[in-house]
């Protein structure tokens, strides 16, 4: 086991051994116990109570987070020329189509959202096994493909992710960055759980939101007790 450094340690005794924190409590704490030198990013998982390998209690969708995510979010759209001023102006960090299929064939993927109309994913269809791992498949329901390219530039831009549950039954996600105020943490984090729970299966049975954790790069985890976010 890796010795502990002295701020890692201090970072770790301002967690109360297992007491479970409000969501406003955990939000200014989280600032608190961050020990990295830079402005790292603040991370919520939430694990919920559904079986993801069935297809009825698979949760997936997408959010705007008030105050966004403070990251700058890299977005190529991979459009037809009559879109490409309506992209580039939206604020588009690439704009274009084959030139830019034919650089993710050959490996290049420095993006971290694609967005793209309709007409275009039969050809996106091959890269798949490229774009699939890495989360950046356009997809409908995420808003990513469509023909109003500059709402959805300007929302990925503003804020708005997407987000699915893994095969454990947790969504992970980034709310924002140690540099926000508590204020901001709990604003976005409260937009994305009360999101989730608006989008809880039929068939799922039981408790839905079973627990939640929220951290920054390289800080322990704080728990969150889901009775103050229902």
């Amino acid at each position: 086991m890796a010795k502990l450094t002295k701020k890692q340690k201090e970072a770790l005794s301002k967690i109360e051994k297992n007491k479970i924190y409000s969501l406003e409590e955990a939000s200014a704490l989280v600032k608190e116990v961050n020990f990295a030198k830079f402005d790292a990013s603040v991370d919520i998982a939430v694990r919920l109570g559904v079986d993801p390998r069935k297809a009825n209690q698979m949760v997936r969708g997408v959010v705007s987070l008030p105050h966004g995510t403070g990251k700058d979010v890299k977005v190529l759209a991979l459009v037809t020329p009559d879109k490409e001023a309506e992209a580039k102006e939206a604020g588009a960090d690439y704009v274009g189509l084959d030139e830019y299929l034919q650089k993710i064939k050959d490996g290049w993927t420095d993006v971290d959202v694609i967005v793209t109309m309709p007409a275009v994913m039969g050809k996106l269809g091959p890269l798949g096994r490229i774009l699939g791992p890495r989360g950046l498949m356009p997809n409908p329901k995420s808003g990513t493909v469509t023909m109003d390219i500059g709402k959805a530039v300007s929302e990925v831009k503003s804020g708005k992710i997407d987000f699915k549950v893994d095969k454990y039954g947790i969504i992970h996600a980034g709310i924002g960055k140690v540099s926000f105020d508590p204020a901001q943490i709990r604003e976005n984090a409260s937009e994305l759980i009360q999101t989730l729970i608006k989008l809880k299966p039929t068939a799922s049975k039981g408790v839905y939101v079973r627990s939640i954790y929220l951290s920054s790069t390289m800080s322990p985890g704080i728990a969150i007790d889901t009775k103050s976010v229902n």
